[in-house]
């Protein structure tokens, strides 16, 4: 029986440092003819629309779905370059239990993110984790994260066929992963890897929470592969 993992992008897999920053503010610049402060914006756990749509109203502008989308068409075509301006890294541990998980014919891991699909296939690809994902979920309208958990449910039944709640995770370190894997009724796994407390995100009652990233025979462990 196939077992699902799936993989939140920021803070779980990776930091770029807010890296991003440097393109949000080029993207605000050319959509909206300012930017914002974004480090003062609370966007932990937002998808790269709902960041847009925020960034595009605290400038005093529509956030309509033809402005969101010229945003994140001019973040994409920067993030690349951005990403070389900071020093992030992959998060502890992660490469070690992809590796773990590559090697098992009874896990898939899929990706589901509120990074669009350009902006997730930059910050993999300057990580070097581009070749552990066989696709999987993204923001690409402005639906939250319970839509992007959906639609990544489906993806996984239309390739494996029908999957028990049991065997599909949704892992990530804000409480919006987990309301996301709650809503489509799968296991939850919190990592306090990212800029949310650990004592937040035990609060949003997840399946598991994790202050770390085990060793991979051990994070099999407890999730029970």
């Amino acid at each position: 029986m196939t077992h699902v993992l799936f993989w939140d992008i920021d803070g779980t897999l990776l930091t770029t440092a807010r890296a991003g920053v440097f393109a949000l503010e080029d993207a605000a610049r050319e959509v909206c003819g300012a930017s914002p402060d974004f480090q003062a914006l609370h966007t932990a756990g937002l998808t790269d629309a709902e960041v847009a749509a925020l960034a595009i109203e605290t400038c005093g502008g529509e956030p309509s779905d033809n402005v969101v989308d010229a945003f994140l068409r001019a973040y994409e075509r920067r993030l690349p370059d951005s990403l070389h301006r900071r020093k992030g890294q992959v998060m502890p541990g992660i490469v070690a239990v992809l590796d773990y998980l590559a090697g098992r014919e009874d896990v898939t891991s899929l990706l589901l993110t509120g990074n669009t699909p350009g902006g997730a296939k930059a910050k993999l690809a300057h990580y070097g984790l581009d070749g552990y994902f066989d696709g999987g979920a993204f923001c690409v309208d402005t639906g939250g994260r319970d839509s992007i958990a959906r639609r990544a449910r489906e993806l996984a039944e239309e390739r494996l066929g029908e999957l028990s709640d049991e065997r599909l995770y949704v892992i990530g370190d804000t409480p919006h992963d987990i309301r996301a894997g709650k809503a489509i009724g799968v296991r939850t796994v919190a990592i306090g890897t990212g800029p949310i407390s650990f004592d937040e995100l035990r609060a949003s009652e997840p399946w598991l929470a994790l202050e770390q990233l085990p060793e991979p025979e051990r994070f099999a462990e407890l999730l029970g592969l």
